[in-house]
């Protein structure tokens, strides 16, 4: 596993890297500010979450152990997933990475006469650069989430998994609205305003589109279905609206049961400080109805086709070493809050993925996390928040140990 591929690593230009990232945080006061409100938030949820609820942490065990089995039969687990999905009427197509994934929805759009593209919130789909893939090759591609919204008006990354605008105030997202959207300049800095301005313009994109995307955040193997948590209502949007919905979703995702995959559903949202989320979609086939004569005809009000993408891109092969605990993630983002290089320096510490996981996220798949494992301060408090207990802080310590043997290696060729 190189720690930068095609060239031998410069530890001082990885120094110099990180220390620029820093200046540039240490400067950002807004970010700072808007991103100590939602840590206080989100652990003041948290806290009153688990008191409503004191059964989630056993629930939690239950989960963390169906993530370890699971991972034992990922190969299995993969091929009874496509199996059951296929059976459902779904086409399947495993990717062995994001290049072939791209490839894949690229002729799966050939033929698209509109060229407009919709898509709910998804690391995975960030993992493989799909958005701005497709914008390159001529589509108009809008991110529906709020928070994935903004941060694409302002061409940034996501700050954090599930608030990836966590580092701007309202007074900016205002301003940023009534620049970038035009004849929306009535917003105000009041947050009703700037939803009710958003929602008035993406509601027309999602109802021209003819394609959503998606990922995921379980699939059940024994019933090739598809689980979504949200609460915007925008995923509901994306994955019926539109006549194809193409999802795409990590391989570690799969889980044996239905059953399993509610456990997994619940501990994420209950995680991510939420009692309830406003929808749980639960995604087996494309629309049918069987209401004439009973028989079965697909394409009713909702997606005629559904496409499911089972990315690998790395994590069949860290389920057999010693970056397996990653792969239990439920991307439920608390280990972030707790964090306190992330929370200095938010999203900048990281590539798809962000924060501690971020470093192990970046190791499975493929990207470059020296400087972001050097930075990590190995205290572990991700382990402590971590519904499924990953320590993040221990597995660092054995990429360092990677990262310093490479330099070594390199620096006496």
């Amino acid at each position: 596993m190189a720690i930068r591929k095609g060239e031998k690593t410069n530890l001082d230009n990885l120094i110099r890297e990180f220390r620029s990232v820093i200046r540039e945080e240490a400067k950002n006061i807004n970010a700072s500010l808007a991103f100590q409100n939602a840590t206080q938030s989100f652990f003041a949820n948290l806290r009153a979450t688990l008191e409503r609820f004191p059964e989630t942490s056993e629930l939690a065990e239950d989960v963390k152990a169906i993530k370890e089995e699971s991972l034992k039969d990922i190969e299995y687990l993969i091929d009874r997933a496509a199996s059951n999905m296929e059976k459902n009427g779904m086409e399947v197509f495993l990717a062995k990475n994001g290049s072939e994934a791209r490839k894949y929805i690229l002729k799966k759009l050939a033929d698209m006469e509109e060229r407009t593209i919709v898509k709910s919130k998804s690391m995975t789909l960030r993992e493989i650069g799909l958005r701005r893939f497709l914008e390159e090759k001529g589509f108009e591609v809008w991110e529906t989430d709020l928070g994935d919204f903004l941060v694409q008006l302002v061409n940034e990354e996501p700050m954090h998994l599930t608030t990836p605008a966590a580092h701007l105030t309202r007074e900016q997202i205002a301003i940023i609205i009534k620049e970038k959207l035009g004849t929306h300049r009535d917003v105000s800095s009041d947050v009703n305003s700037i939803v009710k301005s958003v929602r008035d313009f993406l509601r027309e994109k999602i109802e021209r589109a003819e394609v959503g995307f998606s990922g995921a955040n379980a699939i059940a193997a024994n019933t090739g279905s598809l689980l979504i948590i949200e609460n915007e209502g925008n995923a509901r949007l994306v994955t019926t609206l539109p006549r194809l919905h193409i999802a795409v979703v990590g391989v570690e995702k799969i889980v044996p049961t239905l059953e399993d995959a509610y456990k997994v559903a619940e501990v994420t949202w209950r995680y991510a400080g939420y009692e309830m989320p406003a929808y749980l979609d639960v995604i087996s086939s494309a629309s049918k109805t069987g209401d004439i004569e009973k028989k079965i005809v697909r394409g009713m009000h909702g997606p005629e086709e559904v496409l499911v993408v089972l990315l690998d891109n790395g994590r069949v092969r860290a389920s057999k070493g010693f970056l397996r605990d990653a792969l239990k993630c439920l991307r439920c983002g608390a280990c972030m809050y707790a964090c306190p290089i992330f929370s200095e320096l938010r999203g900048r510490w990281g590539n798809s993925y962000m924060g501690g996981i971020g470093v192990l996220w970046s190791a499975i798949i493929g990207e470059d996390f020296a400087h972001h494992a050097l930075a990590c301060l190995l205290c572990s408090r991700c382990a402590e928040v971590c519904p499924v207990g990953i320590d993040s802080g221990k597995i660092i310590r054995e990429l360092r140990k990677m990262f310093i043997e490479e330099f070594l290696k390199g620096s006496r060729s």
